[in-house]
């Protein structure tokens, strides 16, 4: 029978096998909660720093007058958008009239800037409402825009809790920024449609 010792396991580190890997470290962050703020106030607030810090850097793509439109810095998929109000408050109901309607009207139009950009088939929307909702950060209200593509879900998300994304967040920020300014641009604005800004 010949010798049955088990080899070092550090001397199958690398070895090739039948697997094809998308290594995504960035995620571990998220999900051991690296960038949740320690608190829930303004000072540690990543939605009140963001408009602090130049559009770049703070991956924002529209500036309103009491909300604004910011990249997902945890995206599910290319493109998912975060629209917040500027003031720090938690619920829905927690925000003026004019902020529930600039909210509203900053989510359509995020939904037309990534139909025009990235041509998804669908969307989903939603505010997670509390921790125990799902909200990561829960004392600052925003509201999701995730764009849809058939065959976007698969197995990554579900057993290895992983998604491949394709293109970098400064390049989707830069092209949905892009396509905000020509939505935005009065020649863009059909007629009649002048309230929808």
């Amino acid at each position: 029978m010949g010798d049955q010792r088990a080899e070092p396991a550090a001397d199958f580190v690398g070895v090739p096998d039948a697997f094809q890997r998308l290594w995504t470290p960035h995620r571990m962050a998220y999900i051991d909660g690296e960038d949740r703020p320690d608190d829930d106030g303004e000072q540690a607030c990543p939605f009140c720093r963001a408009p602090s810090r130049s559009d770049e850097d703070g991956l924002i793509v529209h500036r309103g007058e009491l909300a604004f439109v910011v990249l997902n810095l945890y995206p599910y998929n290319p493109g998912h958008l975060l629209v917040c109000p500027y003031r720090h408050v938690a619920g829905f109901t927690d925000l003026t009239d004019a902020e529930r309607e600039e909210v509203g009207v900053l989510t359509a139009t995020a939904m037309r800037v990534l139909t025009e950009v990235s041509a998804p088939h669908g969307f989903n929307l939603g505010m997670n409402q509390g921790a125990v909702a799902g909200a990561g950060i829960a004392a600052h209200l925003h509201q999701h825009v995730v764009p849809r593509w058939g065959g976007d879900a698969n197995f990554f998300p579900i057993v290895a809790r992983t998604k491949a994304l394709p293109q970098v967040l400064g390049e989707t920020r830069r092209l949905l920024a892009d396509g905000w300014a020509r939505l935005a641009s009065p020649a863009a604005t059909p007629a009649g449609d002048e309230g929808a800004r």
